[in-house]
């Protein structure tokens, strides 16, 4: 299933994991440099890494892989609750739940294809979203969610030490994952997510699950069968879902029906078309992107437009200050959407395709310049 990395995979891989690892300083001065936002970057870029290997590898597109994400977050805060608020159970078990999700509904979705497919994806996360909500509340806390309480009987913990006051915090082996450490996991999940994507890519199964996308009715007719490998495309897709959804209760023990709705599907869409449709950094940014609009241009209000115009004259301050409150506070949302369209008009490819085409074109200017240096050394001294 997976096959050997080049050299070029492996500098990919080393400049990824290392700007993953230093954001925390070079984030800071655009103001994406504390613990909870790094936190949303990393499990997002996991859910969209996930989301990627089925849409951008097959062609399948989903529209229900919240399903997976709150999953994953409902098995997490269960093994917080019964078991241990240590995060590598609760992680194990979110990707494990989400796992045997996605078979279930991936059995029963891949029977059709194309609009169908996403059809049905939409209609088994509803489903899930409902009964979270209402029908499962014994096991969900419907809209209130499930959190810790002192009740919990955490049964590996309190073997070893009585329970405290108050309630406790998600620890790996003692450290608290409040804060930078807890970036730090995420940081580390993301890496791996990373590096196990690039080697997905880089397989005889990656390049199988290429030729269904561009052709499958043909592989069909050659007699091969292609249902084993988008469901296991699909497993694989939920899976890394599963593990964001535990994640997200990691760093904050608390699991919401909310996380399962239709939007949270289609958020994660639109980062993988922003960032870039089947490519292995696109997705992470795009991710990066939505969650830094999100949380960033979100938070800005009248007092900080009116100190950013500060030195235009009164007039032209009240002008700019009500023209600019269109597109941050809650109006984000359409500086997003003005980005994306553009995207999507100007850059098919995503992001990915805005920096290849920049590289390419410093690449012309670097070989125009290494070609007129040359002709102007060639010529004879008069």
């Amino acid at each position: 299933m997976f096959a050997n990395l080049s050299r070029n995979d492996w500098l990919l891989f080393l400049g990824f994991s290392l700007v993953v690892l230093i954001s925390p300083w070079t984030l800071t001065p655009f103001g994406a440099g504390y613990p909870a936002l790094l936190q949303k970057f990393c499990i997002f870029g996991i859910f969209a890494l996930g989301f990627n290997i089925l849409f951008g590898l097959t062609g399948y597109l989903s529209f229900g892989h919240a399903a997976f994400l709150g999953v994953g977050s409902y098995a997490a805060v269960w093994s917080f609750k019964l078991f241990t608020m240590n995060v590598v159970p609760s992680v194990i078990f979110g990707i494990a739940a989400a796992g045997l999700f996605a078979v279930v509904i991936g059995f029963i979705s891949l029977r059709r294809s194309g609009i169908y497919f996403s059809i049905l994806t939409l209609a088994f996360a509803q489903m899930s979203y409902n009964l979270a909500y209402s029908v499962l509340t014994p096991i969900t806390n419907g809209e209130t969610g499930l959190q810790l309480t002192l009740n919990d009987p955490r049964i590996i913990d309190n073997a070893f030490a009585a329970p405290g006051a108050g309630l406790p915090q998600t620890n790996l082996f003692g450290i608290d994952m409040s804060g930078y450490p807890g970036f730090y996991f995420c940081a580390g999940a993301l890496i791996i997510c990373f590096f196990l994507t690039m080697r997905i890519f880089r397989s005889p199964f990656g390049m199988m699950l290429r030729a269904i996308k561009s052709n499958q009715n043909r592989m069909r007719y050659t007699g091969f069968n292609t249902k084993p490998y988008l469901l296991t495309a699909f497993v694989i897709s939920g899976m890394y879902a599963g593990l964001a959804g535990s994640l997200m209760a990691a760093t904050d023990p608390l699991a919401g029906a909310e996380r399962m709705q239709w939007t949270a599907s289609g958020e994660v869409v639109l980062m993988t078309i922003l960032g870039g449709v089947g490519t292995l950094v696109g997705p992470v940014l795009g991710a990066g992107v939505i969650k830094y609009f999100e949380n960033i241009f979100s938070s800005f209000n009248e007092g900080t437009l009116h100190a950013t115009f500060a030195f235009l004259p009164d007039g032209l301050e009240t002008v700019a200050v009500k023209l600019a409150g269109l597109f941050v506070g809650d109006g984000w949302h359409l500086t997003l959407g003005v980005i994306f369209m553009l995207i999507v008009i100007f850059l098919p490819g995503g992001i990915m395709e805005g920096i290849a085409r920049l590289a390419k074109l410093a690449g012309v200017k670097r070989k125009s310049s290494r070609a007129e240096l040359s002709a102007g050394s060639a010529q004879p001294a008069e």
